[in-house]
């Protein structure tokens, strides 16, 4: 990738805030932080080590649980260190290109997961005698993977041209992330056509799994109604109230950022943190919390660690 940058190091200036706030903010998003991490590691963890997890839906929710730890691992540190210095935290210039296709890398991927774990809900409740065989293990992985690959490949589709542009005056971004549109707003060159290809790019991707997960949850509700008993009905229900409120939470932020027209950068900080720092740290708690099967295997593992310390 080669630009006409003569800028070496930009300057995140993180998220407003009152300057007494500081300390306040820094501790609690560090909570938040180590919470995120140790949550997805459990989850992960106990996946691995219950075989009675060893399905599909388990088996992308670990993908899910790795995604989130890394895609706030991505974020969280420098967040951290804009609260520690008031005048802002630097970054090179190829190690703000490293984290904006990590971070687009992570998300876009999220949202092709997304959609395929509706998809394995869908195929749950609507064949449930043919689920094993439709779903089975090497189907898994090859969704699994196609999700990685077509993340890598929308983020490189916005990376290349956004720092092909020339970077020769102002440095500072207006954000706690090397994130595109405060990234593009730096450049000393017409934008408008990258603004478009990325536009087109995040519009494409997160409208269409959308609606593929909202056809997906029309399907599900159509066959839960068929559903004779209502013990049957609410247990279906359940399986699928999780990933729902997972969806929204990470969607509605994502298409008020970037599919909005204008750009507000002070409100798009803020909301930028439901998405990049909370939704890591909800997909663990709504799934321990909202599930049986991952509270028994909780309850399963700490008995086990319980009786190997005595």
């Amino acid at each position: 990738m080669t630009n006409a940058s003569l800028v070496t190091t930009f300057i995140l200036t993180g998220l407003p805030y009152a300057p007494e706030l500081d300390m306040l903010l820094f501790g609690i998003f560090l909570v938040i932080y180590v919470l995120t991490i140790v949550g997805n590691l459990l989850i992960m963890l106990l996946i691995i080590v219950n075989p009675h997890l060893h399905t599909p839906m388990y088996y992308f929710l670990s993908n899910l649980s790795f995604i989130d730890m890394w895609y706030s691992t991505v974020t969280v540190p420098k967040m951290l260190m804009t609260l520690e210095s008031p005048e802002g935290s630097p970054i090179s210039f190829p190690s703000c290109v490293a984290q904006f296709y990590s971070f687009d890398f992570l998300g876009s991927t999220e949202c092709f997961l997304y959609t395929v774990m509706s998809y394995d809900r869908f195929l749950a409740i609507s064949y449930p005698l043919r689920y094993a065989s439709m779903m089975s293990g090497r189907m898994c992985a090859i969704l699994a993977t196609t999700t990685w690959l077509s993340g890598s490949l929308h983020s490189a589709a916005q990376t290349i041209p956004t720092f092909r542009l020339p970077f020769c005056g102002p440095n500072q971004i207006q954000h706690y992330i090397c994130d595109a549109p405060s990234i593009l707003k730096l450049a000393c060159a017409d934008t408008s056509t990258v603004e478009m290809v990325i536009f087109v790019n995040i519009g494409l991707v997160a409208l269409g799994c959308f609606l593929l997960i909202m056809l997906s949850y029309v399907s599900i509700v159509h066959s839960i109604l068929k559903i004779c008993t209502s013990e049957g009905r609410w247990r279906a229900f359940q399986t699928c109230a999780s990933h729902c409120t997972v969806v929204l939470c990470f969607y509605v932020p994502l298409v008020f950022i970037y599919l909005r027209p204008g750009s507000k950068e002070v409100v798009d900080r803020i909301v930028a943190v439901f998405y990049t720092v909370m939704t890591p740290l909800l997909n663990p708690v709504v799934y321990t919390l909202r599930n049986k099967d991952v509270k028994k295997a909780l309850l399963k593992l700490k008995k086990s660690v319980f009786i190997q310390s005595k």
